[in-house]
């Protein structure tokens, strides 16, 4: 459960700042600390904004006027209750608020589950798809002729990676740059797949959410996602080759390292 700081209570009063910033209506900011002055109170106030949007969207009911008064009289330090007794309030909210994002993540991941098998049972019958044994989809779209990765190389690749919206969720091919890394290292989808090619290869990649991020959050990437993705093989290399050079770039591969630590 996520705990309320005193820290957090210090946050919050310092947002009254922007209250008190909105009741000057428009008053001309001429020098360097007005409008620095300025800033930290609209940016504490987009953060309140942000914390109260995303309450209600889970379903809470938040009395704006009410955290506006707690604003204030916390500037003022006139706080009608101590901080022991805010934190134990605070500390019951959250636990409400964990509960409902916990339910609302199953319940999307179950729409996501429902969405995803059938997108995978009308994709099959698409011409060219191979299934495997664990429920992997690929075709071919360009078939290479050089060097197959074995699981425990190195390789580079570009891709592109999209929900079954059609949502795209990244694109090295925009950032123009292939990413590299440990085979071993990615999703099971990706450590299935891409042994299948060979280097010059570009593949369709249609994986389950349980070869992916199964009931995991990531990024854009909503649980219980099926994923499709377009790989073109670049290069393979064996564990050691050049080894100084490997790195990591982009959302993607942070994202698509393996299943336990995101994509």
């Amino acid at each position: 459960m996520t705990k309320i700081t005193k820290t957090s209570l210090a946050v919050v009063a310092g947002l009254s700042l922007f209250i008190s910033a909105s009741s000057m209506a428009n008053t001309p900011l001429n020098t360097e600390v007005q409008k620095e002055s300025y800033s930290i109170g609209a940016s504490l106030g987009k953060y309140l904004s942000s914390q109260i949007y995303s309450q209600t969207e889970l379903g809470a009911e938040v009395d704006v006027e009410r955290v506006i008064e707690g604003v204030v009289d916390a500037l003022q330090n006139k706080t009608q209750y101590s901080d022991e007794e805010i934190l134990t309030y605070l500390n019951q909210r959250a636990e409400q608020l964990n509960a409902a994002k916990e339910a609302a993540n199953e319940r999307i991941a179950l729409e996501n589950m429902t969405a995803g098998s059938s997108y995978l049972a009308n994709n099959k019958k698409q011409a060219g798809v191979i299934v495997t044994d664990s429920g992997l989809q690929y075709q071919v779209v360009v078939e290479g002729e050089g060097r197959k990765p074995n699981p425990e190389d190195v390789v580079t690749v570009h891709y592109k990676g999209y929900l079954i919206d059609g949502t795209e969720f990244d694109n090295s091919y925009e950032r123009d740059e292939p990413n590299r890394f440990a085979l071993m290292s990615v999703i099971e989808g990706w450590q299935e797949g891409i042994p299948l090619m060979n280097e010059g290869a570009t593949y369709k990649f249609t994986i389950p959410s349980e070869l992916a991020y199964s009931t995991k959050q990531v990024g854009i990437i909503p649980p219980s996602s099926t994923l499709v993705f377009e790989v073109e093989l670049v290069k393979v290399e064996a564990p050691g080759e050049n080894a100084h050079g490997m790195g990591l770039s982009g959302m993607g591969m942070g994202g698509m390292m393996g299943s336990g630590s995101g994509h």
